[in-house]
């Protein structure tokens, strides 16, 4: 990518004017190293994708100089495309002790677990990565194990923070190290790169020990069994409801594979302390009293497959929510979740549950694991750095983001405000420049099919999720104009056809109509065209609506 070897250049592959699919680089001289791999789950515009990862194009072609990913904390945005970038590019990574247990379990769902180069870190760790010295530095965030980043490139210091916040009473006792963060600025810092997602609130977030007195309030008021929802990676959250659970007499079951599988891991590595006896299986349940029983379960974002979804719409085995059972959401809708999670928090009311829901201000039980202003600008106040490139955020938030950094002292001319893909190059300690961009955009993930779904596929799946799709078979005698048989017409999400007997024959004569018209000396391909175009106009001037068209012609 470099015209100079001697140019150390930053960009991003995703994680820019968007919240998901995380991916950093920083290319020094002839090395490049990877700063988090996530995924992002896809809105109802692309129906059928289950996953949107990073397009690794630049990636692919210079793979020998790839040096290594590193992971900042085990957020699904941060490590949710690393399964599908390890099946093509077997670089090594390095993460922290719980981070590495939360990949581990999806590199084993995917089969690549015994070929993947994984290496443990901690903020004690010095990594030699080509001409890149690589250092950390311990965050506060809403999961264990988070890190920043220091990398001394021949050129100056570039840090990138990773999500942090400043939670001076976390709920593990392990603060940031704000003493390290100021001795990173103090040794100077020529470009940080920092989060961005709460760059719109101000004031400094709450700390996460505020939620145990509403816990505890929620659950001494409760009458019967107690539903409780967060993130599954919000491990000092579930650690919270059982120590609640166990000063309010409760047993808990857990409900949902990602709550199963971090709960374990960060049992099994020693980020959870949960009494032996303390957990249910599913079938303890029915032979307790209600009040003995807490359900801690994924679906907080309105997940239509996760447990609350399932529970709300009394589509769950041998459990259900009954009248007077308590359900709390720890937990704040994701923007663009809203509509999800309000039809769940309808079901659960429906059912005659008592349903604690909405902001986490508002409720008390919840808080963010994002840095507000007074935080951002803390960071910026540590780090003092020369050049700043905000991240991790949609545009309004990396703009007041910007604003931030100039209040506090970093040039406007210093500061970049880029699209996924835009290269930063750092020429020398006074002259940064970004006057190119690379390949960057979005991979969908559909089924086991890695960007087998691209703009056409996504248009028909629209077109057939709208206004439906019809099939119009018809057989000809082979070398003649003449139907032999047909044509039949059949819909699917168009019209029913018993209730629309009028509109099929308006169908079916139509065609008949095209192809006495055919020139049979033509191929099949134009009379197909010929069929589509004409039932097209007959439908739109019927009905003003587009389905999608099939046309099948058999010769007999």
């Amino acid at each position: 990518m470099n015209t100079k070897n001697s140019t150390v250049s930053v960009f991003a592959l995703g994680g820019i004017n968007e919240i998901g699919k995380n991916m950093y680089v920083i290319e020094s001289y002839d090395d490049i190293v990877i700063i988090d791999c996530g995924g992002k789950f896809p809105d109802e515009s692309l129906p059928g994708v289950d996953l949107i990862i990073p397009d690794i194009t630049y990636l692919k072609e210079n793979e020998e100089r790839i040096r290594g990913l590193i992971v900042t904390h085990g957020h699904e945005d941060h490590i949710g495309g690393i399964p599908y970038f390890l099946k093509q590019l077997n670089v090594p990574v390095y993460a922290t002790n719980l981070t590495l247990g939360l990949i581990e379990i999806k590199l084993k769902e995917h089969g690549i677990l015994r070929d993947s180069k994984l290496f443990m870190i901690d903020e004690d760790n010095v990594l030699r990565l080509g001409t890149i010295r690589t250092t950390f530095f311990r965050t506060s965030h809403s999961i264990p194990d988070c890190l920043g980043i220091a990398f001394q490139t021949p050129l100056g210091t570039i840090v990138h923070t990773g999500d942090f916040k400043f939670d001076w009473t976390p709920v593990d006792k392990q603060a940031a190290d704000i003493h390290r963060m100021a001795a990173i600025g103090q040794e100077g810092v020529l470009l940080l790169l920092s989060e961005s997602t709460n760059a719109e609130r101000p004031g400094s977030s709450p700390s996460e020990r505020l939620i145990e007195e509403h816990l505890d309030e929620t659950f001494r008021k409760a009458t019967r069994k107690i539903f409780i929802t967060t993130f599954a990676s919000n491990v000092h959250r579930v650690q919270q409801i059982v120590d609640t659970c166990i000063r309010n007499n409760r047993k808990i079951l857990l409900l949902g594979r990602s709550m199963v599988n971090v709960v374990r891991v960060a049992t099994q590595r020693g980020y959870l302390k949960i009494p032996e006896g303390m957990l249910l299986e599913e079938s303890e349940v029915p032979s307790m009293s209600p009040e003995e029983v807490a359900i801690l379960c994924t679906g907080g974002q309105g997940e239509p497959m996760a447990a609350l979804s399932r529970l709300a719409s009394s589509r769950f085995r041998k459990l259900e929510v009954l009248p007077e059972d308590t359900v709390i959401f720890s937990s704040s809708p994701i923007p663009g979740n809203e509509t999800n999670v309000t039809r769940v928090v309808d079901n659960l009311l429906r059912l005659g549950a008592n349903v604690i829901y909405g902001s986490g201000s508002a409720t008390g039980m919840h808080v963010s694991g994002h840095a507000y202003q007074e935080e951002l600008k803390l960071m910026l106040t540590l780090m003092k750095p020369k050049y700043f490139i905000p991240i991790h955020g949609e545009y309004r938030m990396l703009h007041i983001h910007r604003e931030l950094a100039q209040s506090i002292g970093v040039k406007r001319s210093n500061i970049f405000l880029l699209n996924n893909g835009d290269v930063v190059d750092i020429i020398n300690e006074n002259e940064v420049i970004q006057t190119r961009s690379i390949e960057a955009g979005d991979v969908f993930v559909d089924g086991s099919g890695i960007g087998d779904v691209g703009e056409i596929i996504l248009r028909d799946r629209r077109v057939l999720a709208g206004d439906g799709m019809i099939v119009i078979v018809v057989s000809l005698q082979k070398g003649l104009k003449k139907i032999w048989n047909g044509p039949d017409t059949l819909t699917r999400g168009f019209v029913y056809g018993p209730d629309s007997e009028e509109l099929i024959n308006s169908i079916n004569q139509n065609v008949r109509t095209t192809v006495e018209k055919w020139d049979n000396n033509k191929n099949q391909r134009t009379l197909k065209k010929n069929i589509k175009n004409s039932v097209e106009n007959l439908i739109y001037k019927r009905t003003k609506k587009k389905p999608m068209i099939l046309p099948i012609i058999i010769e007999i």
